[in-house]
């Protein structure tokens, strides 16, 4: 079943390739969305997918790529969302 989340990853995120990692990631597991930085200094992903690859690429985000020290994950589950993501990209 598809469902849709949005993450707020804070932490060292910024300059360390992890929204290159989290493309990667949501490529490899079949998921559409965006992954991008904010002014704050936070991630932020927009993500859906079948419910088991989120839970998968939730986990991966968690770790962050080498370089990374992911302090707090802020998440929001929900039923799949309306959009129109046709592919996961970095904004």
């Amino acid at each position: 079943m598809k469902k849709y989340f949005h993450v707020y990853i804070s932490g060292v995120v910024q300059g360390v390739g992890f929204r290159y990692f989290a493309y990667k990631w949501a490529k490899r597991l079949g998921i559409l969305g965006y992954v991008r930085n904010l002014n704050d200094g936070r991630v932020e992903v927009e993500a859906i997918g079948e419910e088991e690859a989120l839970k998968l690429f939730l986990e991966k985000l968690k770790e962050g790529p080498l370089g990374a020290i992911v302090e707090k994950v802020d998440v929001i589950w929900s039923d799949e969302k309306i959009n129109n993501f046709t592919d996961f990209e970095i904004k």
